[in-house]
């Protein structure tokens, strides 16, 4: 789909009347949560959209870093939605992607159906953390340009942050690397330099005006966004926080049948 002078590659699936935009985290792509929904019970009720982000997969690679912003993209997913001809969704984002549906949510509440972040955070609160990070950030997308995708993915496996899917059957962990490979270095450079953590802004202050039911979940394993969404529950009126067993980061990897059943009935009371 051409949106607002980008192409962005977008797959729909089903004709429920409940549409599930989904949201894949840095490095990912739309089709990372193929194996989670097809286990949906009542699957027939839902459509879900499914994005490569700018810069992933087979979505366009803007050349400069400010179009990949997180005000440039969530204008993007609006103008996504309207073409789809849909003016209600629930919002499903996994680590990168649930920073993106925290902004597209607190911009555009109307919206939004319900909220489900797996994994996610709602920026860093001072400028300091925020510097810090963005310059992190940077050195990270130099060294991808540097090294190569490759190197780059070699690298990114194997961070603590990802531990816990070396326990994966090896079949799993090919695929994931296979998936990983499946970008481009400039792409992810690029998304590191125009929606990182470090250049976003803060959401926290934002969270007490959110009035739909949102869904915060994290992996037993994945102690920092354990902490996380736990304080973003306090902030939230709506929410509700669970603490997925044996799973680290990604729990739509790790654990895609227990964590799809539970997205599945908090999206369809």
């Amino acid at each position: 789909m051409k949106i607002n002078g980008v192409t962005y590659h977008v797959e729909v699936i089903g004709s429920g009347e409940h549409h599930v935009l989904m949201l894949h985290g840095f490095t990912g792509k739309g089709t990372n949560f193929k194996e989670m929904i097809s286990d949906f019970p009542c699957l027939e009720s839902f459509t879900f959209i499914l994005i490569d982000q700018l810069g992933h997969g087979k979505s366009e690679i803007p050349i400069h870093p400010e179009r990949y912003s997180m005000e440039n993209t969530t204008a993007d997913l609006k103008k996504i939605l309207v073409e789809l001809d849909v003016s209600r969704v629930s919002l499903y984002g996994y680590s990168m992607g649930g920073r993106l549906a925290l902004s597209f949510a607190i911009t555009y509440p109307s919206y939004v159906r319900k909220l489900v972040l797996e994994s996610a955070s709602p920026g860093l609160e001072t400028n300091g953390e925020r510097q810090k990070r963005q310059q992190a950030d940077e050195k990270l997308a130099d060294r991808i340009q540097k090294e190569g995708l490759q190197a780059f993915v070699q690298f990114w496996t194997n961070i603590p942050l990802f531990q816990s899917q070396q326990t994966l059957p090896e079949k799993k962990q090919e695929a994931i690397y296979e998936q990983r490979m499946d970008n481009f270095a400039m792409g992810l450079a690029n998304s590191l330099r125009g929606i990182g953590t470090g250049v976003q802004p803060s959401y926290w202050e934002h969270l007490i005006q959110m009035e739909f039911p949102v869904l915060l979940a994290a992996g037993e394993w994945d102690e920092k966004f354990v902490m996380i969404a736990q304080e973003m529950n306090k902030r939230i009126e709506k929410s509700h926080f669970i603490k997925i067993s044996e799973a680290g980061h990604a729990i739509h990897v790790e654990q895609p049948r227990k964590f799809g059943k539970i997205v599945s009935e908090f999206l369809s009371n």
